[in-house]
């Protein structure tokens, strides 16, 4: 899911709806997070988030903990800064949940 240009105010409603019925969340460092809790109270927050030439979790390992949330039935989101197939791994990691019949609905920033 695309968090847009960052600010919390320009989330889409189909957004804040999804974070609003998600188990997990998995976000990265440029989506908007200052609302976060508000929108999921209910999830599990992990900050997945990349800086330049520091990955603390590293993709494969994105794309295990989502598959491994998702494989016990829970709703997971995957919420990045703007666009998710822009400058993101989107494909990437929509490909891996097709990989394993994970269905995957994109929610565009």
């Amino acid at each position: 899911m695309g968090a847009g240009p960052g600010a919390a105010d320009l989330m889409t409603v189909r957004a804040v709806r999804a974070l609003q019925s998600a188990d997990v969340v998995f976000y990265d460092r440029l989506a908007p997070t200052d609302a976060l809790r508000e929108w999921a109270p209910q999830a599990r927050l992990f900050d997945v988030g990349k800086r330049p030439g520091h990955h603390r979790v590293t993709q494969e390992n994105i794309h295990s903990m989502m598959l491994s949330s998702a494989s016990t039935g829970q709703h997971v989101v995957r919420l990045k800064g703007g666009d998710p197939f822009v400058f993101g791994r989107g494909c990437e990691e929509v490909a891996a949940c097709r990989e394993v019949s994970v269905p995957v609905t994109v929610v565009p920033g």
